[in-house]
């Protein structure tokens, strides 16, 4: 994406579901970025419904918060 506004987060979600069957993208959970604006044009254009976690909920975002588990696990912080 280029920047964190709704209109690159769109591209980055249409480039996503014509990369990937529909079959596949059956929901998005979301936090309650600015870049999500576009959450109305996502659901009535693919028809995709899209929810947002709660504050500080992170469980309810289970694939992203495993995925950065694992970055921390293979990419250690270097020493200050």
């Amino acid at each position: 994406m280029d920047d964190r506004t709704n209109d690159s987060m769109f591209l980055a979600i249409s480039s996503l579901y014509n990369t990937l069957t529909s079959k596949l993208l059956k929901t998005f959970t979301v936090d309650r970025g600015k870049e999500f604006a576009c959450f109305q044009q996502v659901e009535t254009e693919f028809g995709i419904p899209m929810y947002f976690a709660d504050a500080y909920v992170a469980w309810q975002r289970g694939s992203n918060e495993n995925s950065n588990g694992l970055l921390r696990d293979f990419f250690l912080r270097k020493p200050i």
